[in-house]
């Protein structure tokens, strides 16, 4: 409903931030990575947003990137995962870090987020793995012939699988990685294509 909301920062607290676009102050509820994004109050900011709309309450999520929201949306959509515990994982981690964590299985990573025991972290990363699973085999997977693109193994295809854990199809994955030195960490490799896609876009 609301894709964005632009104006400027009044005010700013932990796991809040409120902006005001046309006389209405937007109260956006907050990860820490985008509260550390955020300019002083008075300043002119813009998040991405998510609405969630229940029974006794509408809630409105801010998000200092794309990728954060993206992240965000793929973790609550997992039964259990509500928005105070994506909120929570997101404080902790960058999406980035969230993807690698599910591209490596490594669910102690997520355990480390307030609310994260180590069953539902089990969950999140295989239910996101299976995710990513069914989108790469129905783009035919990583391996293609163009030029440039890169073939699944090593460092290149776990960071493709964490692009596409953060919403990238399989084919613009592999793109981007592909013109970068697979001998790279993952996660140097992941930060680098995003920049890339980012230009791209």
């Amino acid at each position: 409903m609301l894709y964005s909301v632009k104006g400027e920062l009044i005010h700013i607290e932990p796991r809040v931030a409120v902006i005001c676009c046309g006389g209405v102050g937007f109260r956006c509820q907050i990860t820490m990575n985008t509260a550390r994004q955020l300019p002083s109050v008075g300043s002119e900011a813009m998040l991405y947003t998510m609405m969630n709309v229940r029974e006794d309450a509408i809630e409105l999520f801010g998000f200092a990137t794309q990728e954060e929201l993206a992240s965000f949306k793929q973790l609550t959509s997992i039964s259990g995962v509500g928005p105070k515990v994506g909120l929570s994982i997101l404080s902790e981690l960058s999406p980035e870090k969230v993807a690698l964590a599910v591209a490596a299985g490594d669910y102690k990573a997520l355990t480390k987020a307030a609310g994260v025991g180590p069953k539902l972290a089990q969950r999140i990363v295989l239910e996101m793995k299976d995710k990513v699973k069914a989108l790469t085999s129905s783009s035919g997977g990583f391996d293609m012939p163009s030029g440039g693109v890169v073939s699944a193994a090593g460092n290149a295809a776990q960071a493709v699988d964490a692009l596409t854990v953060l919403g990238f199809t399989a084919g613009e994955a592999s793109a981007a990685v592909g013109k970068l030195d697979s001998a790279l960490p993952v996660e140097t490799l992941v930060r680098e294509a995003l920049k890339m896609l980012a230009r791209r876009g």
